[in-house]
């Protein structure tokens, strides 16, 4: 499974403080969506817990990491445990 569209990483604490304190918040119930991304984003997830499937994968997606999600990315989102993020696009 490649998950390479898709990047994972632990945010570092100024990332952090910019995510808290200048980013967007979303907030989304236990539903299953179909989405794709018109633009990069970034997103820094503080509560929930999804399921993202792919065309070549699932990534398990959870609180106290940093998504980025690249432009053009068709995927399902599958929200398992309500979700809230701060995100912002690059």
């Amino acid at each position: 499974m490649n998950m390479s569209e898709i990047k994972k990483e632990k945010p570092t604490e100024e990332q952090k403080k910019e995510a808290l304190d200048s980013w967007s918040t979303w907030e989304c119930d236990e539903s299953t969506f179909p989405w794709e991304y018109d633009t990069d984003e970034v997103a820094y997830v503080l509560e929930g817990d999804v399921t993202v499937k792919t065309p070549s994968g699932e990534m398990h997606v959870e609180p106290g990491y940093l998504y980025t999600f690249p432009k053009g990315l068709k995927c399902e989102w599958i929200v398992n445990k309500k979700i809230r993020k701060k995100y912002t696009f690059k």
